[in-house]
Formats: C-alpha cells, sequence, structure tokens
C-alpha cells in the first residue's frame, strides 16, 4: 500500500539502498507504519536492479545517485534532507516489522534519549570473535560506556534526536563509530533501548565481500573514532597512567 510522506514529519525514515529490490517495498512499508507523521527517505545509490521504481511507487521520498556514494554514505545524505525531529537509520536488505522499530522511536520522542541504540553487540561467546565485535567493544572501553559493549551507530535500527544531529553534525554519519563517540564525548544521551537480533536477517553478501570486504573499513572506521577521540583529549585518551614511571624506562 502507497502511503505519500507526511508534509509535517515528526519522524524521518532513512534508507540507503543499492539493489534491494527483493526486499525494499516491505521495507518501506513498515518503515511507514512507525508514526503517523512519517517521511521515508530512500537513499538510492547505483541501484540499477529495479529498486528505485519500487521505492516511488511505495510512496518514499526517492534521492537517486547514479554511482555507488560508499558505505553508510547514504546517511548523511539522507540526514541533509530529513525534516523530522527524530531520524531513524535502517537498511534496505533488513525487513524489520514496525512494532520493532517503534521503540527507538519512542525512547527519543518520550524519553529523552539523543541517540537510541540497537541493543545488539553481536556474538561474543566463541573462540575466535570477530574483529569488528572486538573493535565496538574496544570503542566503548575507550570511550568509558563499557556498559554498551558492542552497541553503536554501526548496527542498525537506531534512532537520533535533531539535537544528537545538530551536535555531531551530518557528515559524521558516514563514520558510524565516529558519530558514536562524537555523541558520547559531547554528553548526549546513548542508551540501547531495543532488540534487534541483526545478526539473524542480514542476508550475506558473498559475491560484494569479495569485491568490496567491509571489514577493514569497518575496522578503519574505529580507528578514525579513536583517532578523533586523541585529537580531543590526549595520547592516553584522557584514562590516568596511575603509578608508572616512565622515566625509569629511559
Amino acid at each position: 500500500m502507497k502511503r505519500a510522506p507526511h508534509p509535517n514529519p515528526a519522524v524521518s525514515v532513512i534508507i540507503p539502498v543499492m539493489n534491494e529490490k527483493s526486499t525494499i517495498g516491505r521495507v518501506i512499508r513498515e518503515a511507514a507504519k512507525v508514526h503517523p507523521r512519517t517521511e521515508v527517505i530512500v537513499v538510492a545509490n547505483g541501484s540499477t536492479d529495479g529498486s528505485i521504481a519500487i521505492a516511488r511507487k511505495m510512496g518514499a521520498r526517492v534521492l537517486q545517485f547514479g554511482k555507488p556514494l560508499g558505505h553508510d554514505v547514504g546517511r548523511t545524505i539522507g540526514a541533509l534532507e530529513a525534516k523530522g525531529e527524530v531520524l531513524l537509520f535502517i537498511d534496505g536488505d533488513m525487513v524489520i516489522s514496525a512494532a520493532n522499530l517503534r521503540p527507538f522511536i519512542y525512547a527519543v520522542r518520550e524519553k529523552g534519549v539523543d541517540a537510541a541504540l540497537n541493543n545488539y553487540s553481536g556474538p561474543v561467546r566463541k573462540a575466535k570473535v570477530h574483529s569488528v565485535v572486538l573493535a565496538k567493544h574496544a570503542l566503548n572501553a575507550v570511550l568509558q560506556r563499557p556498559d554498551l559493549k558492542g552497541m553503536s551507530f554501526t548496527a542498525v535500527p537506531h534512532a537520533i534526536s535533531r539535537r544528537c544531529l545538530d551536535t555531531i553534525g551530518a557528515e559524521a554519519l558516514s563514520v558510524p563509530p565516529l558519530a558514536h563517540a562524537m555523541a558520547v564525548k559531547q554528553g548526549l544521551k546513548v542508551k540501547a533501548v531495543h532488540t534487534v537480533n541483526v545478526g539473524k536477517i542480514n542476508k550475506p553478501r558473498p559475491e560484494r565481500e569479495r569485491k568490496n570486504p567491509l571489514e577493514r573499513l569497518i575496522l578503519g572506521d574505529h580507528l578514525e573514532a579513536i583517532y578523533w577521540l586523541l585529537s580531543c583529549t590526549d595520547e592516553r585518551g584522557g584514562f590516568e597512567d596511575r603509578l608508572r614511571k616512565r622515566e625509569m624506562a629511559l
């Protein structure tokens, strides 16, 4: 069912899309139901499979780019165009029910949360933990937020307030760990609010991973976040050196 964007939206749902014709219709259908005043913004970058036509048919506002923008750049593009006071970020290849998306909206609108995160840390109880999962935990440790474990802006769904967007800037959203670090460091209310096990519903992309593996990119994003943190604190990220007598080693 086509649902036109609300002229005065309270919620902007931002969906980066690249060749997601098998799922995008259902993704938009659920997204449009999260709030009575919702706009759905599809950032189509490099799509050639008919995803754009489906998105328009479903009533989404489509921002079309002929070539791929780069991983997560669509979040920045969508945020710059969003009119809502709450920005909800999801992906075009994961169908998540409106019932599982509304808690993120509620946390921002009703509970004063600035960044409502998915309470999902990835699989950690295994002999060899994935490097991206380790990076997420490490970043939160450096941010002195071990309570967040492996939760961050990297995983969808998550929602942010207009205040969060204005504080960290839309550009930071292209590097999710950086956006996460900025939100925490600048004193915004960052909280895990609801669990969506995206590990189970995120379809594997073996061909894409062979051509453009995301693991190194995401690890690099985390290093960029840590570099930013060091640039606004000190070489120890604000941690004390305790009782070490480094001069004795010279």
